[in-house]
């Protein structure tokens, strides 16, 4: 059982989760917190399933997407009680090999899947994780400048997105790297904390995202196929909608039943970042007593 000490504050893990937790559990302050937090989780999860399904229906309708991807069931793994060392290791015995898989992680916020993908990239070699974001942004850009900043649903017409989705590619560099380029020339890689992220992109994103979920899911289903191919270890995380379109046996469903013990969860990791804000300026001399202090002072805050 771990103390809470500076050391492991400054970390922000699991393992600092539950040093937290014990101590916190038991005050009416955390529980009213993590009540919160737990309904939180539901209640945006259920948002971002009706966005994920309203954009999906729309590209079932344009025959983008299969009604029905025939897919396995995923392979459920309870994760309460568990670290995420112990959820990793269970994951990496039930992959066939260590190289060139595809591997699927889904489950609600909450559930540890971040974590654990950290510790997958760091026991698997050659291992990436694929994320659809960069990809909405690039359809996004595109979309901006060909329409000359008037981004609007009736605008997006299968013409336009049929031209757009032809000038994003994924392509291995000469450098050996891979990396998704627009028009043939502009690698994501370079602008994707510059022009994927202006006000404008950013603020246009959701309306372009909706009536692209089929195009971008598409384009990450042969992107990942490609690694797979080259050897990489690829890890998708997210949402079961989307992630059923991507034909991979192994699918892995972080699952913990108990909303309390989600709450619990996220609610220690709101308290443990605030604590160590407060401590940021005086964590180096701090005594395990000064971050216990810390913590307690922390779920007040918030």
């Amino acid at each position: 059982m771990s103390t809470l000490t500076p050391a492991l504050l400054r970390l922000q893990d699991d393992v600092c989760s539950a040093a937290a937790l014990r101590l916190l559990r038991h005050l009416d302050a955390f529980k009213k917190l993590a009540a919160s937090e737990g309904a939180d989780i539901i209640r945006r999860d259920a948002e971002d399933a009706e966005k994920l399904n309203a954009g999906i229906k729309i590209a079932r309708a344009k025959g983008v997407l299969a009604d029905n991807p025939n897919v396995p069931q995923p392979t459920r793994i309870q994760v309460a009680g568990m670290t995420a060392q112990e959820v990793t290791q269970e994951i990496l015995r039930k992959l066939p090999t260590k190289v060139g898989n595809v591997i699927v992680m889904q489950g609600l916020s909450g559930t540890g899947k971040g974590t654990t993908v950290e510790k997958l990239q760091k026991q698997l070699p050659k291992c990436v994780t694929w994320s659809n974001g960069n990809v909405f942004r690039s359809y996004t850009y595109l979309c901006h400048e060909k329409l000359h900043g008037h981004i609007r649903t009736d605008l997006l017409t299968p013409e336009l997105l049929k031209e757009v989705e032809e000038e994003v590619k994924f392509q291995k560099m000469p450098d050996g790297e891979f990396d998704i380029i627009l028009k043939g020339k502009l690698r994501v890689s370079e602008i994707q904390n510059t022009l994927l992220k202006t006000p404008e992109i950013s603020k246009a994103v959701p309306t372009v995202a909706e009536q692209t979920q089929g195009e971008v899911i598409r384009f990450a289903a042969a992107a990942v196929k490609e690694l797979s191919q080259a050897g990489y270890n690829v890890i998708l995380e997210g949402r079961a909608q989307t992630l059923n379109y991507i034909p991979t046996p192994l699918r892995f469903e972080l699952v913990i039943d108990d909303v309390a013990v989600l709450g619990e969860r996220r609610a220690a990791q709101r308290v443990m970042a605030r604590a160590l804000t407060d401590m940021k300026d005086h964590l180096d001399t701090a005594t395990s007593k000064d971050v216990e202090e810390a913590v307690l002072k922390a779920v007040t805050e918030l």
